[in-house]
């Protein structure tokens, strides 16, 4: 009976705490809205931190909305109840208002809300004037950013590299920001005299960072000795490089081959830029920065192997064009100087390729493709007017102005050391002799690393004809594309880069009708601007495979263990473009690299013979024993650690009501004391022991 009993009190104490729970969550519901957006995070370099971070718990501020610049005069000065979290349109979102609010300090300002009303946003780029300015060439006549209207970004705030006492969160949904702003509406936006003595609408984002000072003193941090629980405070920014062959290279068998392929081997190395940057976590597509760059080399790698020869009919039956595409570009070439040290240390290709290594000697020159903001306006520069420069030139006019083909361009060249922030700054800074040619336009993105280089940026519109994207097609073809559309833009540009390496390969002039085919260009933003669920991912998948999300796939670097949706899917639709097809060899033999078993466009399956592989994105500097972070030869970027973003709204208790409730809790705390310490000095009168009821058995 007595089991009984515990066991019916313990389940009416687990009841009583269930519905405690429930309770709880529920006036926590009440209490709590969440809203949900992107926040800004750290990274640092060897010298300084940048980036955002909140108080261990959480940083808390009263919604103040700012609709012009004026309203910011109320925050700066004495506001009545302290701190206050600002929601900022873009247009507002300038360095000079938000060093302000630094300046404001913590007691002030504690939360920035940056909300997507771009209506009145005429430029909005967080960069520097000059980009990757301390590892580009050491000369002022690369980029003076002392001159901003000469720059390289003539927009840039440089925001994303300040340095923030308090967390900035981005809200893009429209719904999120109108429930903030009828909470302020509410709660705030009156008798502002008063808020002191009532009760207002306040938001709460958690985004704190784990690192602090510099890449230097987190990593030694990570590493110290005493560091028992094993924290981790930051990583090392790290990705991978993607890169492929128009022409398969021979499988490394002994060290008389190797040494043979080392002399003979001639590459033309095409690159770009893999990457993009932005403040927020997630969020920035890079579409005009750098993703209408890789559009170019995909497509001028897709037609240069359908245009060329076999390589046994070449010239030079050595020759091949290298494509590559550069991870972590944004912060001081991670990709590319990682490139240039395996390469000097015949470690490119790495061991597991069974490829012979790639010297500097093998390659015959570089041509890098950089941000092509405004196609109408394209350079090619140099540090020097060499002869091949000239002949690079001329080859891309003759196809540019020429009349059969009607692109009508004119490509302009630049011999000085006024040359743009690209990959080929990593190969000009070790060897300023090396061959590197860069095809660059004028500036013309006013929101270059920003959450705004979009779609509507690069005024994309998706035609989605479910037509065959891997075929070329007639210059007279155009698929019913307008001329001025980013489709036949990128068509154009390609053509003209193609045919020109067709040349400078076969010694031949190109006088064929077959151009690029604007419907890849077409899939190619599609996949990469809108959803990865998308013919052109799905023909360079496996059969079968699963879909790609609905969404874009992430454009940043990110750390080792990070996504990295960006290279991968580059790296299948390289490989798919570039690959040949066998048709002989069935499914189930088509298992081991370099053959690959691809979807295909119709979705039936066929195998390929492959030549595209990966490369490490990590810098250098986290290689080598005792690294100088100070010195500035390798990219030192590393990205702090966090436990979770979150923001939620609720309303704050006036200040008045929080020291009433503080002195009443100090008082009954008090009596507390007073009522156990008088209750224990008269235990012996209140509580007097009584005989048991069976003490007379015993006595």
């Amino acid at each position: 009976m007595e089991k009984r009993v515990q066991a019916a009190a313990i389940w009416l104490l687990m009841l009583l705490h269930g519905a405690a729970v429930a309770q709880g969550e529920r006036t926590r519901d009440k209490m709590y809205q969440s809203i949900v957006g992107a926040g800004c995070f750290r990274r640092l370099n060897g010298t300084h931190q940048t980036g955002c971070s909140s108080t261990h718990a959480g940083s808390v501020g009263v919604l103040h909305l700012i609709k012009v610049e004026a309203d910011l005069e109320f925050l700066l000065a004495s506001p009545p109840s302290p701190p206050y979290a600002p929601m900022i349109p873009p247009h507002l979102f300038t360095r000079q208002n938000l060093l302000r609010l630094i300046e404001a300090g913590p007691k002030n300002i504690s939360v920035v809300l940056l909300i997507n009303k771009p209506d009145s946003m005429k430029q909005f780029s967080h960069e520097l004037n000059c980009p990757n300015q301390y590892s580009s060439l050491n000369n002022s006549e690369t980029c003076d950013a002392s001159n901003p209207a000469t720059s390289w970004n003539p927009w840039g705030t440089g925001l994303l590299h300040e340095d923030f006492p308090f967390p900035i969160y981005y809200i893009a949904d429209t719904e999120e920001i109108t429930k903030l702003e009828k909470c302020f509406e509410k709660f705030n936006n009156f008798e502002y005299e008063t808020h002191a003595l009532r009760s207002l609408c306040a938001v709460e984002v958690k985004s704190f960072m784990s690192a602090a000072v510099s890449s230097e003193v987190c990593i030694r941090r990570t590493r110290f000795i005493n560091n028992l629980s094993g924290s981790k405070y930051c990583d090392p920014l790290e990705g991978r490089n993607v890169y492929a062959t128009v022409y398969p290279r021979n499988i490394k068998t002994d060290d008389s081959e190797v040494n043979d392929i080392i002399t003979r081997e001639r590459f033309i190395l095409v690159s770009c830029r893999l990457d993009t940057a932005s403040m927020f976590d997630g969020v920035g597509l890079g579409a005009m920065d750098s993703l209408v760059g890789l559009a170019i080399l995909t497509q001028v790698a897709n037609l240069l192997r359908q245009l060329l020869p076999p390589q046994s009919s070449l010239p030079d039956t050595k020759r091949n064009v290298l494509f590559v595409t550069f991870n972590g570009e944004s912060y001081d070439y991670i990709g590319s100087q990682r490139f240039v040290y395996d390469v000097e240390r015949f470690a490119f290709p790495k061991a597991s390729a069974r490829r012979a290594p790639i010297t500097f000697d093998n390659i015959e020159f570089m041509l890098d493709i950089g941000t092509l903001d405004d196609i109408a306006n394209i350079k090619l520069h140099a540090l020097s007017g060499t002869p091949l420069a000239q002949k690079l030139l001329q080859q891309l006019n003759s196809y540019a102005q020429s009349p059969r083909y009607g692109f009508n361009l004119n490509i302009q060249s630049e011999m000085s050391y006024h040359i743009p922030p690209t990959s080929a700054q990593s190969f000009l800074r070790r060897d300023p002799r090396f061959p590197a040619l860069i095809l660059n336009a004028k500036p013309a993105n006013k929101y270059y690393h920003s959450i705004y280089d979009d779609v509507e940026n690069v005024a994309f519109t998706y035609a989605n004809t479910s037509q065959d994207f891997t075929m070329l097609l007639d210059v007279s073809n155009t698929k019913g594309f307008r001329a001025d559309s980013l489709q036949m833009k990128v068509r154009n540009v390609s053509s003209i880069v193609a045919m020109a390496l067709f040349e400078t390969l076969t010694g031949k002039e190109y006088t064929g009708s077959k151009v690029a085919n604007p419907v890849l260009s077409d899939e190619f933003f599609y996949c990469f601007l809108l959803s990865a669920d998308c013919p052109l991912f799905k023909a360079a998948s496996y059969p079968g495979s699963p879909k790609g999300l609905p969404m874009p796939p992430m454009r940043y670097v990110s750390v080792l263990g990070g996504p990295q949706e960006s290279s991968g899917w580059t790296y299948r639709v390289l490989g798919y473009l570039l690959s040949q097809q066998q048709p002989k060899i069935p499914k189930d033999n088509c298992t081991v690299l370099p053959l690959h078993y691809f979807a295909g466009f119709n979705g039936a399956g066929e195998c390929r013979l492959t030549t595209q592989n990966y490369s490490s994105a990590l810098s250098p500097a986290f290689l080598i024993d005792d690294y100088d972070w100070r010195s500035g030869n390798y990219s030192t970027w590393t990205e702090s650690t966090w436990s979770l973003f979150s923001a939620r709204i609720f309303l704050r208790p006036s200040s008045v009501h929080q020291i009433t409730t503080l002195s009443v809790g100090i008082v009954v705390l008090i009596l507390s004391f007073c009522l156990v310490y008088i209750i224990s000095s008269r235990s012996e009168v209140l509580f007097e022991d009584l005989p048991a009821s069976n003490a007379a058995l015993f006595g």
